[in-house]
């Protein structure tokens, strides 16, 4: 991964097969499948291997082929087919896995186990687990060279896949309404730091026999800076309220060196623009984003919205709190005239929750916005920084839950965010005042609309520079929303944090709305 950018790998993510297929049936995969000699294993096990790879210097294997794996590009990847009577069914069918074949941006293979009891044999690669062409550089690759990674498809013979594991520590779930989007990572090390970012990787998987509701996967990771186990528990809705996928994860990590940044419960979407900025956006489509907002659960019980920002240069927001309830990146916005398209259904893209197990302690949710001028790069990343610095020879347990749905699991009874708008300030037919902007924010939900217009209902807005005038609020007409609005004039062109909410008497009426207003993306639009 160190010849590599994070768009390669999150553009290759996109490119390499993880959308619904066509319709065909599903074979068996016994005969078709050779397994070699068994190991020991547990969950312990792997815990134990991975303290022992970190107390050495880090040594990946080298990359063999890799100059016949460089020419195996996008449109000769996706030539390469895998065989369906080549499917492997785990838990009698409850989970048909397929791989992965190497190409130009995964050269590393990763191993593929099946757990038995206490073993684990792993299933051998061989070229005819592909159909690959008579033309393909990939007939001359070994025949030993391995799988780049897997997906989970639905049982019953539907050709669909729900769960893919496919480059670096990355993974991703079509979720509550089956379409990919944002992708979930085991880990995150040094996003957005002087220093280049560190993307350690699955080096193995190994797969249980699931239960009736449950699959059960472990993997061995590995990196310059870490080694680690993890073990995820997935189900899909099969818990009240959770129609979803759900993942309880449990991940052991042990550092290797010091750790300027070593962020869990990883998620990475993308975000190129929606009504906030669509006056910048150079796409006939309204909006075109994975997600357009990040919410976080203060441990205090504090409900808080940050919308997504495109910003003009990377930009890093951190929340300080102390034991979490929980943090995601959301797509709020379903309405499918919002986005217009009917190729990649953007009003699909699953939100996705983290919900801290045993206590979290102290440390900050941070944000990071990378400037983005396409649909194609993941521009968005939030994790969790514990306070306490990784360093030599620590240990990190973290336990989760992680679930997939169009909304988070367990939505507050307040008012939310439903949309962020900034145009010219001033009074519509009077001159307008330079370089003031009005900024508009809608509420919806909870106890809003058992409001009227003269019983109370006041916003409390604050900003870190600059002058907030002209606050009102008013109810929507015929919609239970509730709209709050000012005008706002920056005191240079550093980015500002606003904080606003709803409140009646003295109880707040909605969550938090936080946005990073940049005046250098406005200013220039309002001149006078």
């Amino acid at each position: 991964m160190t010849s590599l950018t994070r768009r390669d790998v999150l553009g290759a993510l996109a490119a390499l097969g993880l959308t619904p297929a066509l319709p065909a049936s599903l074979a068996n995969a016994e005969e078709a499948t050779t397994l070699g000699s068994p190991r020991p294993f547990s969950f312990d096990v792997l815990v134990a291997e991975a303290k022992t790879r970190a107390a050495a210097p880090y040594a990946p294997a080298p990359v063999r082929a890799a100059e016949v794996l460089e020419t195996i590009d996008y449109d000769q990847h996706w030539k390469i087919k895998f065989r369906k009577d080549h499917t492997i069914q785990v838990g009698d069918g409850k989970a048909p896995l397929r791989f992965f074949h190497l190409g130009r941006y995964f050269k590393e293979p990763v191993g593929i186990y099946l757990v038995d009891g206490t073993e684990a044999r792993p299933v051998l690669y061989a070229p005819d687990f592909f159909e690959i062409p008579s033309d393909s550089p990939a007939r001359n690759l070994p025949r030993d060279i391995g799988f780049a990674g897997f997906r989970v498809m639905e049982p019953g013979g539907v050709e669909r896949d729900w769960l893919a594991f496919l480059g670096a520590a990355y993974f991703r779930s079509a979720g509550e309404l089956d379409q990919y989007g944002l992708s979930a990572r085991a880990l995150c090390i040094d996003v957005a730091m002087p220093t280049p970012e560190e993307f350690p990787r699955f080096t193995d998987f190994f797969f249980a026999a699931s239960t009736e509701s449950t699959l059960v996967i472990y993997a061995a990771l590995e990196g310059p800076s870490v080694s680690g186990a993890v073990r995820w528990d997935i189900s899909r809705g099969t818990e009240p309220g959770r129609k979803g996928v759900v993942m309880d994860m449990a991940c052991r990590f042990f550092a290797r060196k010091d750790i300027a940044r070593f962020g869990v419960g990883t998620l990475t979407s993308m975000f190129w623009y929606n009504e906030t900025n669509r006056n910048r956006a150079p796409d006939w489509r309204p909006e075109i984003h994975d997600s357009d907002g990040l919410a976080i659960a203060t441990g205090s019980g504090e409900r808080l919205w940050r919308p997504l920002n495109n910003p003009p240069r990377v930009m890093t927001s951190t929340f300080v709190d102390n034991d979490p309830k929980g943090f995601g990146l959301l797509q709020r916005d379903r309405n499918f005239e919002n986005y217009q398209d009917d190729g990649v259904f953007y009003e699909k893209r699953s939100s996705v929750w983290v919900e801290p197990k045993n206590g979290w302690g102290e440390g900050a949710v941070q944000l990071v916005e990378i400037p983005t001028d396409d649909e194609i790069h993941d521009n968005i990343v939030a994790y969790w920084v514990p306070a306490k610095p990784v360093r030599t020879g620590d240990q990190v347990a973290v336990d989760y839950r992680l679930t997939w749905l169009s909304d988070e699991p367990n939505p507050p009874a307040i008012g939310r965010v439903v949309s962020t708008r900034i145009g010219m300030g001033g009074v519509p037919g009077q001159p307008r005042p330079k370089d003031v902007m009005k900024l508009v924010v809608d509420f919806e939900g909870g106890q809003l609309a058992d409001f009227g217009q003269n019983e109370g209902v006041e916003a409390v807005v604050s900003a870190s520079s600059g002058t907030v005038s002209g606050t009102y609020v008013l109810p929507v007409v015929g919609t239970g929303r509730w709209r709050a609005v000012f005008d706002f004039k920056a005191a240079g062109l550093d980015p500002v944090d606003m904080r606003l909410f709803l409140k009646a008497k003295d109880e707040a009426l909605t969550e938090t709305w936080l946005y990073q207003y940049h005046p250098d993306q406005y200013v220039a639009t309002n001149a006078g």
